[in-house]
């Protein structure tokens, strides 16, 4: 065995290896492409040579002694006939062969340029700072020069044609020529270009050894019919052994050079598709069934790379994953997890004098009654699975110092995670509820961090291992540390449809609620007590539903301000608004105003806000778990439901509609005509066709908004669906206007649509038809359903939203990854600058203005304005 001892690693440098690198580092050098003898032995000097390291077991590596998995593998080569180029180099050489003089290797520049670049470059390396900038220069100034400064001779230009071709006056240059004139090169012109000649010297880029991965990085699999089926690498080493095996012998033989230099082209394709199967311009290599090898750089490269797929991001332990459901009598921070699963997943206990007892009694409940344990490891190191069998005995045997794996149960912390992940509240640490059935379960108030629907979505829990990961996620990762975003400053978590509609009816309603419904009312929200009712009727007291909305608000709470309802308003009247819509909370008690989006709602909620800054996290939570439990009981009573009798408009309102229709096709009409006529009004900076469509699109817009108003006005707030618009909880106005008036224009990148056959857009119109039927206008409603060509119009529009949000996504997706590499290793440090890891300064005061936007006043819009006061004033 090579023992070798610890060290500590000082820097890491980047170059290129030599060719007396290569053959040092190789245990041997292969010279056949067979793999294996008919024993089934490894062949010498052959792929799978046992000097490489082994893979079979009952084998011994000859090079370390290690059995299969104790040997990491060792690299051998292969002594290439002739030279060939690398071809994630290829367009570096393109670089020096421009740059430098075709018969002494000199770098055409004057000696004075040199040293000023030199100097330059190492200037920048002494900081850390790339060079590429200065080096990009050096090439364009030596390209510049047409004659060598030092030998007088004449340069010619150099085309290069994909992926490793270099014509050089209508003469191709072999790889001998190129690596030639390479060697010319000078170490000082070797710095000057920005390589370092000790560790990348230009010539070793023409690769004349190719290493051959160890066994171990390419090992083979054996199928079950007894065959063995070897790596895609394996597979390339045996092309590139026999294609160099027929170079040697036809040179060895003079044959013609044009069979020569097909060879070389064959050596040089499959070096070139060894080191990377997807080069553009060569035909991928390909496994028999047709599907192209995964070599080197596929190994590395993208999603399923070694870095994204192995390193970054990997499959784990101690993880579940399924669909998530929705369950209001959760707590915000709580997660059902079946019995399934709570089963499999563990976490290690150590046994300890104060939990013995406790431990003996997971051990005797054993792995089938939960919670009870799975495994245990003595003192010795010995894992154990517990069973039925031996469960008591084993529960009777405990030490102190061993070691158990305890099922998870109520209250444990575990993360919880729905991707893609693009913020911070994309995982959260919960704490587990057990349930039955086989879903995870959560609260609906807590799915818009995690943009989660119970449509199919499915989420990711891990558990983590220590006490410490275990408290640093209660302490950072937990839901209630959470409620606020970092991105905006105000609260993520809260009311989403249901709650908002729910806390809506129940504090808009003018309701006399009895004592029975009153406490049904509030029945889980841990209060036992009422408030002195608001009146008597018939004998008996009744309560409204701002009375016991007022019940869950903390004392304390202070607050005013206008309700999303506000905006619909004709004119604000404040507190005395006609409309209930201004808010007033007084020590805990709604006395005016009815609680809408803007009061409970994710990334709107006042109140909420309020709680978590001005209160604390625990009464933030209990806020959201009361209010939510106490808006489906309200929705519950009252009873809510959205149907086609919804969307029902009276003739005279059917009536009112069609006259704004048809005062819109007129208005239309005549536009067409004045611009026929030529009597259209350009305006500036539009051609007059572009008028045309702006004025066309403006009339057809504000005619659809007034339909939209008449609907609106005729539904009235007793309608499910204004409802819904109007409080913020879901939908908007524009929404029932296309269901009930009129869907509108369909627009394609903004215009109407112009494309279909020539001059029109279907066969049915006539040619250079302007009007707004033959260019997308849908007049009808989706209750009055659409008429054929008006259901075409409407599917190309929509086809351009489905193709847009994918491309969206995609884009944003890579965009964000982008991001994040990029900005990986930043830190605020305890002196207020952001740093990299070089201790580099990137920002002196985080954000420019030092503000944790997490801690920024969200709710009020001068909340800037009276932070830049008091810095003026030395407040701050």
């Amino acid at each position: 065995m090579v023992i070798t001892t610890p060290k500590r690693i000082k820097q890491i440098k980047f170059g290129l290896i030599s060719p007396k690198e290569f053959r040092k580092m190789s245990v041997t050098r292969i010279i056949t492409a067979d793999t294996y003898d008919d024993d089934g032995f490894p062949i010498e000097m052959g792929l799978m040579d046992t000097r490489l390291g082994v893979i079979d077991p009952g084998l011994r590596c000859k090079t370390c002694g290690g059995r299969a998995g104790e040997c990491p593998g060792h690299f051998g080569h292969i002594e290439l006939v002739a030279p060939v180029i690398h071809v994630g180099f290829a367009k570096l050489i393109r670089k020096i062969l421009r740059a430098t003089c075709r018969n002494c290797g000199a770098l055409l520049l004057e000696p004075a340029q040199k040293k000023k670049y030199l100097e330059q470059i190492k200037t920048l390396k002494k900081m850390g700072q790339p060079i590429e900038d200065i080096v990009n220069e050096v090439f364009k100034e030596a390209r510049k020069s047409g004659k060598c400064q030092y030998c007088n001779e004449v340069q010619q230009e150099i085309k290069f044609e994909k992926p490793t071709t270099y014509i050089e006056n209508e003469h191709k240059l072999m790889p001998t020529d190129i690596r030639s004139r390479l060697e010319k090169i000078t170490d000082e012109d070797i710095e000057v270009i920005g390589m370092d000649p000790q560790n990348a010297r230009p010539e070793w880029i023409i690769l004349t050894v190719l290493p051959v991965p160890p066994v171990t990085m390419r090992p083979s699999i054996t199928l079950e019919s007894g065959q063995r089926s070897e790596d895609d690498l394996t597979h390339k080493l045996v092309d590139i052994i026999r294609i160099n095996q027929r170079f040697q012998e036809n040179r060895e033989a003079g044959a013609p050079q044009l069979i020569i230099e097909d060879l070389w082209e064959l050596l040089q394709y499959h070096v070139t598709t060894f080191i990377d199967n997807a080069v553009s311009g060569v035909p991928p290599a390909r496994h028999r069934s047709g599907r192209p090898l995964k070599t080197l750089s596929q190994r590395l490269k993208g999603k399923e790379g070694r870095f994204r797929g192995s390193l970054s991001g990997k499959r784990v332990n101690f993880s579940a994953r399924t669909v998530i459901s929705p369950d209001s009598n959760l707590r915000i921070f709580e997660v059902g997890v079946p019995v399934e699963v709570a089963k499999e997943l563990t976490i290690t206990m150590n046994v300890t004098p104060r939990n013995l007892e406790e431990v003996r009694e997971y051990v005797k409940r054993g792995p089938e009654n939960h919670p009870g344990a799975n495994y245990i490891v003595r003192a010795d190191g010995r894992r154990v699975k517990i069973t039925d069998i031996n469960r008591e005995e084993l529960a009777g045997l405990i030490e102190l110092g061993w070691k158990v794996d305890r099922q998870i149960k109520d209250g444990d912390v575990v993360l919880f995670n729905r991707q893609p992940s693009l913020h911070r509240m994309s995982i959260m640490a919960h704490e587990i509820k057990v349930l039955p059935y086989k879903t995870f379960r959560l609260n609906p108030a807590v799915c818009p961090p995690y943009n989660a629907d119970f449509d199919g979505d499915e989420m990711n829990l891990h558990v983590p291992q220590t006490e410490e990961a275990r408290a640093e996620a209660k302490i950072l990762m937990h839901v209630a540390e959470n409620i606020l975003s970092p991105r905006f400053g105000g609260p993520i978590i809260g009311g989403i449809h249901d709650h908002i509609s729910g806390l809506f009816l129940l504090t808009s309603s003018k309701d006399k609620i009895n004592k029975n419904d009153a406490l049904e009312l509030l029945g889980k929200s841990e209060i036992r007590e009422l408030p002195e009712p608001a009146g008597k009727e018939n004998g008996e007291p009744y309560w409204t539903g701002k009375q016991i909305f007022s019940q869950i608000l903390p004392k304390g709470l202070n607050l005013q301000f206008k309700a999303e309802i506000c905006d619909h308003c004709d004119v604000c009247k404040g507190i005395d608004c006609e409309n209930d819509a201004y808010v007033v909370i007084r020590d805990g008690v709604l006395e005016n105003g009815v609680i809408d989006e803007k009061a409970i709602g994710a990334f709107k909620s006042v109140i909420l806000d309020k709680l978590m800054k001005e209160f604390n996290p625990e009464i933030a939570c209990k806020f959201i778990d009361d209010a939510t439990r106490l808006s489906i009981r309200g929705i519950m009573r009252k009873g809510f439901s959205f149907g086609i009798d919804d969307e029902y408009i009276p003739p005279d309102a059917q009536n009112q509609i069609d006259e704004v229709m048809n005062l819109a096709r007129d208005k239309v009409e005549k536009l067409i005509s004045a611009y026929l006529a030529g009597e259209l009004e350009q305006l500036p900076g539009r051609t007059l066709a572009e008028t045309l469509e702006m004025e066309i699109m403006k009339e057809l817009s504000k005619a659809r908004d007034a339909t939209g108003d008449i609907a609106g006005r005729h539904l009235g707030m007793d309608n499910s669906a204004v409802i819904m618009a109007r409080s913020g909880a879901r939908g908007s106005m524009l929404n029932l206007t296309q269901m009930a008036a009129c869907v509108g224009q369909q627009a394609v990148r903004g215009e109407r649509i112009k494309r279909g056959y020539a001059g029109r857009t279907l066969s049915h119109f006539e040619r250079g038809d302007l009007g707004a039927q033959a260019h997308g206008f849908v007049r009808a409603s989706y209750k009055s359903g659409l008429s054929p060509t008006e259901y075409f119009f409407h599917a190309i529009g929509g086809r351009e939203g489905l193709v847009d949000t994918a491309v969206r996504t995609s884009q944003s997706g890579y965009l964000q990854r982008r991001l994040v590499n990029a900005l990986q290793d930043l830190e605020v440090q305890y002196d207020g600058t952001v740093r990299d890891t070089r201790k580099m300064i990137i920002q002196f005061k985080y954000g420019e203005d030092g503000i944790n936007p997490m801690n920024s006043d969200f709710s009020k819009p001068d909340a800037v304005k009276r932070i830049i006061e008091n810095v003026v004033n030395g407040e701050e």
